[in-house]
């Protein structure tokens, strides 16, 4: 998987990158991801640099800026190319929620996605007109708002990766994809503070395995 991000803060998402699972799945080219800012695909000024300037005062009036569609549309087309098996992604507080179910289909659905289009929007929003340009989907990681489409990227980024075969060593290591018991305990069997003992539940260390399904069913949602 070729994940591609269209973003004016690269930084705020290199950094996740370089740990744990995400960095060996890159490191094992399990999957990859380019970054296109905006800001190099603006109009050059009169001395040939790069006026930098990514938004503006929205029409009709209103609080805040809008990001701008040129500088956009730049950015996305060099992401987009003549590649095939490209997915878009808008964020958007009123797209579809985002789900284990929707990172699965992208890795093993019905339609093969090779490449992921992350727009992170920014400041009021994105000019409308990118919607209308380039076709793609509607995603919403939760009901709250974010300063900007950087997390939910990642957020994406993260449940997909551990849908991909071979990312996780042991594909049990998927919390979806076993019962989960809400609680978890490890050594020491049992620790004390101030003064009291807290002990790891009889039951698990018991080796009875039936017993142990039973008890992790019972504190499932605990």
């Amino acid at each position: 998987m070729h994940y591609h991000i269209i973003t004016l803060f690269p930084d705020s998402i290199k950094g996740y990158l370089r740990e744990s699972i995400i960095k060996r799945a890159i490191a094992d080219s399990k999957i990859s991801v380019s970054f296109y800012n905006p800001m190099d695909y603006t109009e050059k000024s009169k001395n040939g640099a790069l006026n930098k300037r990514v938004d503006d005062k929205p029409y009709g009036g209103g609080p805040g800026m809008v990001l701008r569609a040129e500088p956009l549309v730049k950015a996305i087309t060099k992401a987009v190319g003549r590649k095939k098996n490209v997915q878009i992604v808008h964020f958007s507080p009123r797209g579809e929620k985002f789900t284990t179910d929707m990172a699965k289909n992208f890795v093993a659905g019905k339609k093969t996605i090779k490449h992921m289009v992350f727009i992170c929007g920014r400041y009021e929003g994105i000019d409308s007109r990118i919607e209308e340009i380039f076709s793609g989907i509607k995603v919403s990681v939760g009901d709250y708002v974010l300063t900007g489409g950087e997390l939910p990227a990642l957020v994406m980024i993260d449940s997909i990766t551990r849908q991909i075969p071979g990312v996780l060593g042991d594909p049990d290591s998927r919390e979806e994809e076993r019962i989960s018991s809400g609680k978890y305990y490890t050594r020491p069997e049992v620790i004390t503070h101030k003064g009291k003992k807290y002990q790891v539940p009889d039951v698990l260390v018991s080796g009875n395995h039936k017993l142990i399904e039973e008890w992790r069913k019972e504190n499932e949602r605990s």
